[in-house]
């Protein structure tokens, strides 16, 4: 790969782990963000740009002269702004507006996972409240019901109890209720380059806010890779029965997908099923997964975004947890602008900015999920006890995060 300039897009905890792998890659001559953080500002030029507005976007790669801009997050690419930028001329890691509706709209993410005949979860799309109840009766406890747009992570009700199912319906435009898979759920992603695609390894992630899966869906409060308890074989099975037919269904209706694919799946007792397809890296599991990557970042994401994919990921011996740390009253009311301490780095873990800024000198907290910490060893046991001793560390007033990770 030739030398190259790279511009990210986002601000959150992936989006550091991002830029952390691309500054490590010696063919990364240039690197920036936009907007970034407080984290990201130490390994990357920032810039003060609105992500979700396409023109703005594609405008600053052109003025930077980037080779190739990687979107972190989603709803920048279901606003348009990976076409933009290749309208521009430029390389661009993250699907098509239209290819992103995979995530962008629960609804077409099932009418493709038919038409593919992909295993997933039985579901009607509902748009009134008499739709809605019908279907809670049909699949019963536990109800399953998903907003049919974006809702960043925290758009999905899992409950016994109807009348909560039934209220987070009335409370969205269009749902889709499904019955629910039981079974441990696992992330997948597939790198892809329009007509192929290559498998990281493993992961999984925790989405409920307290320890033991207790309380309200996140946006993910923790991850670790590999698994070593996954079924032999299973990382094929879902290449040769997910994520190939999902791309060439895209493709049959002219929608090549380039960028990554997240398969987010239930191991249940009829094989692995769909949860959900996201169309950007999951977070926290990238900044877990991204730890043990050894192939140099920015040659895989340059691949997908020209078509030239070619050998599979290396991953790095070992492993990685991450823990997230989150704010007082996340994920219903996170409370911003307290002061963070104990930033700094140990040897076997490190700090990655999710919801920071910095005002003066000072870092202070500005989301729900305010930083990831990454903790890696040679096993789970020895990556989970660096996690949480740099974890002990840090200081910020009314902050949660789970005792949980990796157990």
């Amino acid at each position: 790969m030739e030398p190259v300039r790279v511009l990210v897009i986002g601000s959150g905890g992936r989006e550091h782990a991002l830029c952390r792998s691309l500054k490590l890659d010696p063919q990364v001559t240039e690197l920036h963000c936009a907007p970034g953080n407080a984290g990201i500002e130490q390994v990357a030029t920032v810039h003060a740009v609105d992500p979700l507005d396409p023109g703005q976007v594609a405008e600053l790669a052109t003025r930077l002269r980037a080779d190739l801009v990687v979107v972190g997050p989603e709803a920048p690419l279901v606003a348009g702004v990976s076409d933009a930028v290749r309208e521009a001329g430029i390389a661009c890691f993250g699907p098509s507006r239209d290819a992103a509706m995979i995530e962008g709209s629960k609804a077409f993410a099932k009418e493709i996972m038919i038409a593919a005949d992909v295993p997933t979860a039985r579901a009607f799309t509902c748009s009134t409240e008499q739709e809605a109840a019908a279907a809670l009766d049909e699949f019963g406890a536990p109800y399953v019901v998903k907003d049919d747009g974006l809702a960043a992570g925290k758009g999905v009700v899992v409950t016994d109890d109807r009348e909560r199912a039934l209220a987070h319906a009335r409370a969205c435009e269009r749902v889709v209720i499904e019955e629910y898979l039981d079974g441990p759920e696992v992330s997948l992603f597939a790198l892809c380059d329009g007509s192929t695609a290559v498998p990281l390894q493993l992961a999984q992630d925790f989405k409920r806010a307290y320890d033991g899966d207790e309380g309200p869906n996140t946006g993910g409060m923790g991850a670790y890779t590999p698994l070593p308890w996954a079924p032999e074989g299973l990382t094929d099975q879902v290449m040769r029965e997910i994520v190939h037919p999902t791309m060439a269904e895209l493709s049959r209706r002219g929608l090549p997908y380039q960028g990554v694919l997240y398969v987010g799946l239930a191991l249940t007792a009829k094989g692995p099923k769909v949860v959900e397809f996201n169309a950007r890296f999951g977070d926290p599991e990238t900044e877990a997964l991204l730890d043990r990557l050894e192939t140099p970042l920015g040659g895989l994401l340059m691949a997908c975004a020209t078509g030239e994919l070619g050998l599979d990921p290396v991953f790095r011996p070992g492993a990685a947890v991450t823990v997230v740390i989150a704010a007082e009253g996340y994920p219903e009311a996170p409370v911003k602008g307290d002061p963070i301490t104990g930033l700094a780095d140990s040897e076997h873990a490190y700090v990655l900015h999710a919801g920071t800024t910095r005002e003066g000198g000072e870092v202070r907290s500005a989301g729900g999920r305010v930083l990831a910490v990454v903790g890696n060893g040679p096993d789970q046991e020895s990556a989970r006890a660096n996690a949480y001793d740099l974890v002990a560390r840090i200081g910020l007033r009314g902050s949660h995060h789970r005792t949980d990770i990796a157990r």
